[in-house]
């Protein structure tokens, strides 16, 4: 893979996805998106409560991430978003053909821990079990790759960009 694609970094809550976005994008020189930017007001007031997303609640932010996406194809960048199933990760391709995912995977205590630890999110805990609950893997037939988040945010890195230049 080159780098004129764009990158969605997806997975659960907790796996890293901003601190990793923006450092893979800094690494391979394109803009980056954080995709938690693009929710409506509701819908993080919704998840600050603790009451996980509906599918309704989904589709208008799917559509933003895959807008910005579109707006990148052909010169690259990377945007954060859970993308947790197949049904999602559609949508977004269907918005911007050509996309790839990294899928941030690590052991539920070790992502809960990280969450326990980072402050100012409106994420909390609480909706963990909901999230891996919805988690489809990525498919054979999709583009892209599944990065354990074991070690350190540049270490991480280095495994993306060394998995995607293999896809």
């Amino acid at each position: 893979m080159n780098f004129s694609h764009v990158v969605i970094v997806m997975g659960v809550a907790g796996t890293g996805k901003s601190i990793i976005g923006a450092l893979l994008a800094e690494k391979v020189g394109v803009p980056y998106a954080e995709g938690d930017d693009l929710h409506p007001a509701a819908n993080v007031a919704k998840m600050a409560s603790g009451v996980p997303l509906s599918d309704e609640d989904r589709w208008p932010w799917l559509d933003l991430v895959g807008e910005w996406a579109r707006g990148r194809a052909g010169s690259g960048g990377v945007v954060t978003c859970s993308a947790l199933r197949r049904v999602y990760r559609d949508r977004l391709r269907e918005a911007a053909p050509g996309v790839a995912f990294v899928h941030l995977a690590g052991e539920r205590a070790l992502i809960e821990g990280r969450m326990r630890e980072r402050g100012g999110h409106f994420m909390p805990v609480a909706l963990l079990d909901s999230q891996f609950a919805l988690l489809e893997g990525l498919g054979e037939d999709e583009a892209g790759v599944t990065v354990g988040v074991e070690g350190s945010p540049g270490e991480i890195v280095e495994r993306a960009v060394g998995a995607l230049r293999e896809c």
